[in-house]
């Protein structure tokens, strides 16, 4: 039960004094300052009014850190989902929101229940950067017309109708929104090279805000965007939930679940880099799964662990997981009694904020990087983010990972050899068996050597090897001890080819043969109690048992 044990836990037995509490607070007050305006920018990037973001910041954000499975992580709202979240308001409404991101909390207490937290950080880097620079480019995309005052009444969802409908109204730049929102981005970037310590994005909301109000400059702002915006937290409540609505909604949910836990994990693992401590994977997705439960109870979005939000955690010198939950606390303080301000707050501001943060999410030199590499990463790389940004981001996931997948079982396949040529075993040297492939071979036998993993993709290759000889020999030697796995189909093509050899009256010697591929052989009932198979534990045992069958077959 120890990889189930939440951190909090963990942390409170080995003792929390006020000087922890001193540490993680003000960490907690730093994340907060961080967080704040940057979930209020979000929401309102996914098609929700900027309380959702605070209260998912709030409720999700306590939680992840209370029911979570790292120290330091701190959760909440991200770019990450921005894509998707829009998406599903737009076709089914906040309250299908609501439903698939309840089914997404249920996937991730599942996935962490069934321990997959571990399987997630087998999803390829070209995957996971290629969609995560799509979702900047949308991101970034999406903030266009808010940072320029453009004047459309309706901007299409879709990426080059977008971008065809921004130049299309390019006339209608507003000057006064244009100044305001470079200012904002020129003050965070200028913060951030000379005074990386302040809140930059805090200082230029702040700013921007006081500006607008003691010029009475004619821009958009919260205020006039969301004039009826609650500034009190929400009671309590569950969606309205049907058949029809889970089936409909259950493809969301997935994605929603598949981008809260690799974000989730990622974070994890960076703050485990920073801190020399280690996460529990799968209580983490439990705490997420958990988390986003909270979230929707409140009518709150989607949310998962931060990395930018817990860099600045672990930076501001937190501790425990208390730190977390401390930000979660500031921001309903905020909620409680400073909401009134945020109608003064210009859309253009929120649009340089997020401008910032789609350039950091595009990771840029990683992106380069991957450009570099082989053909096959290359094009993973490149299909995701093209899929992405102009189709769907489900659909870049699934083709992406599949592609992935592919190609590496292709370059899998690529290592494994079947050999019955005069090549020098080397690997046999090295533990003093210097016999050659087919050194003292007798009449009538015949050899095969399988190196490398057997799987589905390489199964046919050794029926295709035994077809090339022709007659079937009376004793044939499967060399097999540097085979480290065998799959079902690999199982199934060794029974394919003992049975092929058996109905010629050949007997079957199998060397060497590890554990694994001995469990798996034996599952189908291949032992050494089946008349006409054998089993020696070296090769030079195989050889001598192949003479002594010949020299039977003969008489």
């Amino acid at each position: 039960m120890h990889s189930f044990t939440p951190k909090i836990l963990t942390t409170m037995r080995e003792g929390y004094n006020p000087g922890l509490f001193k540490a993680d607070a003000i960490a907690g007050l730093t994340v907060a300052i961080v967080a704040l305006p940057l979930s209020m920018a979000l929401a309102i990037a996914s098609g929700a009014s900027p309380d959702k973001g605070l209260i998912t910041a709030v409720i999700a954000g306590f939680l992840i850190s209370f029911f979570g499975g790292s120290r330091v992580q701190v959760g909440g709202p991200t770019g990450a989902f921005v894509v998707v979240v829009f998406n599903v308001i737009a076709q089914h409404g906040y309250d299908g929101l609501l439903v698939a991101t309840l089914m997404a909390g249920l996937i991730l207490i599942a996935a962490g229940a069934f321990k997959i937290g571990r399987l997630i950080k087998f999803i390829p880097h070209p995957v996971v950067t290629g969609f995560t620079a799509g979702i900047a480019v949308i991101i970034a995309s999406s903030q266009v017309k808010d940072f320029l005052g453009l004047s459309l009444e309706n901007v299409p969802s879709e990426f080059l109708p977008k971008w065809q409908a921004y130049f299309g109204a390019i006339s209608t730049v507003h000057v006064a929104t244009l100044l305001v929102g470079l200012g904002a981005f020129s003050l965070i970037i200028a913060l951030r090279r000379f005074a990386p310590r302040l809140p930059g994005f805090l200082i230029a909301l702040i700013l921007a805000a006081a500006v607008v109000a003691l010029l009475k400059l004619p821009v958009d702002t919260i205020g006039t965007r969301f004039p009826d915006m609650p500034t009190t937290m929400p009671m309590p409540s569950l969606p309205a939930l049907s058949w029809a609505r889970i089936v409909e909604l259950l493809p969301s949910a997935f994605t929603i679940a598949f981008l809260a836990g690799i974000e989730a994990l990622l974070s994890a693992v960076v703050a485990d880099g920073m801190t020399g401590t280690r996460h529990r994977s799968n209580q983490e997705l439990i705490g997420q799964g958990i988390a986003n439960l909270g979230s929707v109870a409140f009518g709150g979005l989607p949310a998962t662990g931060a990395i930018a939000r817990t860099a600045t955690n672990i930076k501001a010198g937190a501790k425990t997981p208390v730190a977390g939950m401390m930000h979660a606390l500031f921001i309903l303080a905020f909620i409680l009694f400073g909401s009134d301000l945020m109608a003064y707050v210009p859309m253009a501001a929120l649009a340089a904020i997020l401008f910032v943060v789609a350039w950091g999410m595009c990771e840029i030199d990683r992106f380069i990087a991957l450009l570099r590499m082989p053909n096959s990463d290359r094009a993973v790389l490149l299909l995701t983010f093209g899929l992405t940004v102009l189709v769907d981001l489900t659909v870049a996931i699934g083709v992406g990972v599949t592609l992935a997948s592919l190609l590496f079982m292709a370059r899998m396949s690529e290592t494994v050899l079947f050999d019955n040529g005069n090549a020098p075993d080397h690997d046999d040297e090295l533990d003093g068996d210097d016999l050659g492939q087919r050194d003292d071979l007798p009449k009538g036998v015949e050899v095969f050597r399988i190196s490398g993993p057997v799987f589905f993709g390489v199964a046919g290759e050794l029926l295709d090897a035994m077809r090339k000889i022709g007659r079937t020999p009376k004793v044939i030697i499967l060399r097999m001890r540097l085979v480290p796995m065998l799959d079902a189909s690999g199982v199934t093509m060794i029974e394919e080819f003992i049975e092929q050899a058996s109905v010629s009256g050949a007997k079957i010697i199998l060397s060497g043969v590890q554990s694994q591929p001995k469990k798996m052989l034996a599952r189908i009932g291949l032992s050494d109690d089946k008349a006409g198979i054998f089993f020696e534990a070296d090769y030079a045992a195989a050889l001598k048992h192949a003479k002594e069958l010949t020299k039977i077959t003969v008489h």
